[in-house]
């Protein structure tokens, strides 16, 4: 298993290129708008969301602007993991009782699961 991503929140592009780019050294790359429709289908935030990327090497941080107040955007931090078998990992989680969220995204289809504390995890095949 591999981490891909953690995927955290700012209240402001500013806020977030001081901390990642300016105090860590990340390098600041792609930035990309989350559509209202799977903003909402994943996180059940009916907005779409500012998503910046800034990584070294294996580092890898994925954060969602949300201009002003962050309410509820607790629902949007999440882990990336990468598995070597996403199906069975899969029912390795329904057979723990875990609520598995597939959402079509253009051609693929993005997999959300929540531990047994809430904590929200972005799972890939390897």
């Amino acid at each position: 298993m591999n981490l891909l991503h953690v995927a955290l929140v700012c209240k402001s592009e500013e806020n977030s290129d001081k901390f990642y780019r300016d105090l860590l050294g990340l390098t600041k790359s792609a930035s990309r708008v989350l559509p209202a429709a799977l903003s909402s289908a994943i996180f059940g935030i009916d907005s779409e969301m500012k998503m910046i990327n800034y990584s070294d090497g294996p580092i890898y941080f994925e954060i969602f602007i949300k201009e002003g107040e962050r309410g509820g955007m607790d629902r949007v931090a999440h882990c990336c993991l990468e598995v070597n078998d996403l199906s069975e990992f899969l029912d390795g989680c329904r057979n723990m009782g875990l609520k598995v969220v597939q959402v079509p995204k253009g051609e693929s289809v993005v997999t959300f699961i929540n531990d047994h504390d809430g904590n929200l995890f972005e799972i890939k095949q390897k």
